[in-house]
């Protein structure tokens, strides 16, 4: 694994090398020839892609009941049991982010408030391909449940042996109401513009491939969306306390994601660097995604080797990984020095893929730089949020006067007369 050893400007600059988001115009093209074709002939299209890019004849898109039901009822008792504890943790987690209107009735004759809702249908794409993802129906169902959405449906890339019996299980356990086996940039279609079969949802969220993230994209206006998902990351802040075998085995664990996941680690030690470096080697070696890793952390891991805490912290602020680790002596009084990050992970036994199951918090994040600005999925990203006002007589004159001027500021006189109408003015 590459180490270096430079400034802290050159580190920032490696960092953003490494993290620019670049799109690809063919891939756009491609993507926006899709959608286009979907909105025109619906289920006839998305059948056509099906076959062309899973290898997989569709006729029913939506996967009946009982075939849920069978997987739930054959699944291995450790799976479910390992299920059920991920769904009564990310449960008592995200009941917290539960929130509240309010109403405002202190100035006389005036009423303010906002009043939240929940939306109506909601579209959670769930990858295929290399990998199940159980986990991940678990964390973009429940939070929507929670927050009281009406319906829930599931888009997933066709297996030609079936979709995976955990994949289903999961599905029953969030209470997910249907799932539709599609997937890629026509999955991402139905679901914005809706087909005889799939029904148009008004937010789309989960992760996916670039084709997927771009779909998601170019169809965001028309529907909502979490975020644009990029390959994994994780970013880990150590000194020399911390187990160099553990420290590899943790950046490994998002390394075999994706040959473009981002496994970055940051030190003031240069031993615990070398260290850690031979160890991802040799763990590499048996490691049953050994090709997707060692791309991965050929091309976009690094450690970087800084002269002191405060440096490793403002270097992993210009990261803003997806999951960052703080492997240090008493981790949690450095809690306030993160300032970008999807989530945090302090101490050595809080490693990643506790968050990726079974902790509570959600692992669907902000990636690609994107904690800058973003946060991890939610309860919150299931409402929306509407507020309300109602004005007596006597308050709407006290205040009309300001409403006229600032209308005609802006030359809008039909606003100024609308105020003035209620005191026989104009009308």
């Amino acid at each position: 694994m590459k180490i270096y050893k430079k400034s802290l400007s050159e580190l920032k600059n490696i960092v953003q090398t490494k993290t620019r988001q670049l799109n690809d115009p063919q891939i756009s093209k491609s993507v926006s020839e899709i959608i286009e074709n979907v909105i025109e002939n619906g289920d006839q299209a998305v059948k056509e892609y099906e076959k062309k890019f899973d290898n997989v004849d569709i006729e029913n898109f939506k996967l009946p009941q009982s075939v849920i039901d069978e997987a739930y009822d054959n699944l291995a008792g450790d799976v479910k049991d390992a299920l059920l504890l991920a769904k009564k943790n990310i449960t008592s987690f995200h009941e917290k982010e539960k929130e509240t209107g309010f109403i405002d009735a202190e100035q006389p004759g005036v009423l303010r408030g906002q009043k939240l809702l929940p939306l109506q249908k909601v579209g959670l794409y769930v990858p295929g391909g290399t990998a199940a993802y159980p986990s991940t129906i678990l964390m973009s169902a429940l939070p929507a449940k929670i927050a009281g959405v009406e319906q829930v449906v599931i888009v997933t890339p066709p297996q030609k042996d079936g979709i995976n019996p955990a994949v289903l299980a999961a599905a029953k356990i969030a209470g997910v109401d249907s799932i539709y086996q599609v997937g890629g940039a026509q999955a991402i279609a139905a679901l914005a513009f809706g087909t005889e079969s799939i029904p148009r949802v008004d937010k789309i969220v989960g992760p996916g491939n670039i084709f997927v993230a771009t779909a998601k994209k170019q169809v965001f206006g028309q529907v909502a969306i979490d975020m644009v998902a990029g390959p994994s990351e994780i970013g880990i802040i150590a000194d020399d306390s911390a187990d160099p075998k553990q420290l590899a085995a943790d950046l490994l664990s998002q390394a075999e994601h994706d040959k473009l996941a981002r496994p970055i680690l940051v030190t003031d030690s240069e031993k615990l660097a070398q260290a850690v470096s031979e160890n991802v080697d040799v763990q590499l070696k048996t490691l049953p995604r050994e090709e997707i890793a060692t791309e991965s952390v050929n091309n976009k891991g690094f450690i970087a080797v800084v002269e002191k805490i405060d440096d490793m912290f403002d270097l992993m602020n210009t990261v803003a990984p997806e999951h960052l680790e703080i492997q240090v002596e008493n981790p949690t009084q450095y809690l306030n020095q993160i300032r970008n990050a999807g989530s945090v992970f302090l101490g050595k036994y809080a490693s990643e893929p506790l968050g990726d199951y079974v902790a509570g918090p959600n692992h669907i994040l902000p990636t690609g730089g994107t904690a800058r600005f973003s946060s991890p999925l939610g309860v919150y990203d299931f409402v929306k949020r509407t507020s309300f006002i109602q004005y007596t007589k006597p308050a709407l004159e006290k205040e009309a006067k300001a409403i006229t001027t600032l209308a005609r500021v802006e030359g809008l006189e039909g606003h100024a007369r609308a105020i003035e109408s209620r005191f026989n003015k104009y009308y």
